[in-house]
């Protein structure tokens, strides 16, 4: 028997990922069921896809709170009180502190615009691009007390090419994003997921061939 695993999510803005998250419940990919979308910001977006969806929702302003412990107990009891298994960071833009994360210890998943440990922080695909790098994309990685520092979970890397722009960098980044997260989350909900120190290992996992990748392609090397 399949186990579904109960995921809340934290968004502040748009929903993109949020919303491949639900496409993957609703074509039987992942075997979740998202219990609660919270947002801190009465206006995000994904507020709206949740609601396109039957999810319920809860807005939880931070400027509202005396200090950020308060904010993150009250995020805890509505987590909590619907029996939240997994926590999932779609475009939160709050950091949050041991406080929390120790609440749901290694069960709060963040995904991220580049290629940890490279590029942490807001902007990662502009970084990236800025920096000049080859290959760039995107990380799903457990959260923890640092900012983009918990154990790596999946991650998926895209090319760099000459005419791109900041723009269609972060567009093919945000379609791996999209493939990415559902994934992680998928392999959690399996338990196939063992956090050995900072490395991540997927039980039975497909195994890459062994390859190199060059960007631009060699000649006659």
């Amino acid at each position: 028997m399949k186990r579904i695993v109960n995921i809340g999510v934290l968004v502040s803005g748009s929903g993109s990922n949020l919303q491949s998250i639900i496409d993957s419940i609703h074509n039987g990919k992942l075997d979740a069921r998202i219990r609660i979308v919270i947002s801190n910001n009465a206006e995000a977006y994904a507020l709206k896809r949740a609601e396109a969806n039957n999810i319920p929702t809860a807005v939880i302003d931070h400027r509202q709170f005396n200090d950020r412990d308060d904010f993150e107990m009250n995020l805890i009891e509505i987590l909590n009180s619907h029996q939240v298994e997994l926590v999932v960071l779609a475009g939160f833009m709050r950091i949050l502190s041991s406080l929390f994360l120790d609440a749901f210890p290694m069960r709060v998943m963040n995904i991220h615009p580049a290629l940890l440990p490279s590029f942490q922080g807001i902007h990662g695909q502009t970084q990236a691009y800025d920096y000049g790098v080859k290959f760039s994309g995107c990380t799903v990685h457990f959260a923890d007390a640092g900012i983009d520092t918990g154990p790596i979970i999946i991650q998926a890397v895209v090319p760099v090419f000459d005419n791109d722009t900041a723009d269609s960098l972060q567009q093919r980044i945000l379609k791996e994003e999209h493939r990415i997260y559902p994934q992680a989350i998928q392999f959690f909900a399996e338990g196939r997921v063992v956090i050995e120190g900072r490395k991540v290992r997927v039980i039975n996992s497909r195994s890459m061939e062994e390859s190199s990748l060059h960007n631009p392609l060699l000649e006659d090397f």
